[in-house]
């Protein structure tokens, strides 16, 4: 196979993106939380696995006519911002009044965070909390919390979106990789565990996907607080 047609398939390869999403808002408005989660966290392993695969092959050499960056943005909105809003909405975890103002605060504040230019630092980590709701949503899935800590975590994470706090990216930020890449493989691991047994109260997979967070939540904050030790 030519450079060509494995950099354009690898394009097709993101775009199964938009169909996993598909699925996921068909069965968000079916109430079918679970498999919705499923589904979503099938559209998460796929943009985790197309990046690596388009600096692999050159996507933007030898399959320049199709932007992977847009696409993948456009993808990213639906899976990771638009149906987790949606679910968090319609599934009662946040009633009345709050559920509105948590959908219009995470819609309306992550489109503006995805076209921000400065969203990425020197070290390929993201600058303010990078828009990851359906990690957190699904989290709030499993674990059930008052309402109260829900709104407020909705809130403290929009406001977070902008600041020059620092969340890692699982591939690409080179520091800790070898604790944060098994972290986020474990996350999906967990997050899959969560969503098959349909959030069971007593599933040892929502230790593991709260611990995974917090991690993946923290990791970036604290490579701010802890300096790095320089190289002979």
């Amino acid at each position: 196979m030519s450079k060509t047609y494995k950099a354009y398939a690898v394009h097709l390869f993101t775009a199964t993106g938009a169909v996993f999403a598909m699925l996921a808002m068909l069965a968000a408005v079916d109430g079918q939380w679970s498999l919705m989660f499923l589904w979503l966290v099938v559209a998460f392993v796929v943009d985790g696995v197309d990046g690596p695969l388009a600096r692999r092959y050159h996507v933007e050499t030898y399959a320049k006519n199709i932007d992977g960056n847009i696409l993948d943005m456009i993808i990213d909105y639906l899976t990771y911002i638009f149906i987790p809003a949606f679910a968090l909405f319609k599934s009662g975890l946040l009633p009345g009044w709050t559920g509105w103002l948590a959908i219009i605060v995470i819609t309306f504040a992550s489109a503006l965070y995805l076209v921000d230019t400065r969203m990425k630092t020197k070290d390929k980590s993201f600058s303010g909390f990078p828009g990851c709701w359906n990690m957190v949503v699904i989290v709030l899935f499993a674990l059930q919390p008052n309402f109260w800590f829900t709104l407020a975590l909705v809130a403290v994470l929009a406001v977070a979106m902008f600041t020059s706090l620092k969340f890692v990216h699982p591939v690409r930020t080179a520091r800790w990789r070898v604790v944060t890449l098994p972290m986020a493989f474990a996350w999906t691991f967990f997050a899959g565990w969560a969503a098959w047994v349909d959030f069971h109260p007593e599933s040892w997979a929502h230790w593991g996907l709260l611990i995974t967070s917090v991690y993946l939540l923290l990791a970036g904050i604290l490579q701010q607080i802890i300096p790095e030790r320089k190289r002979a």
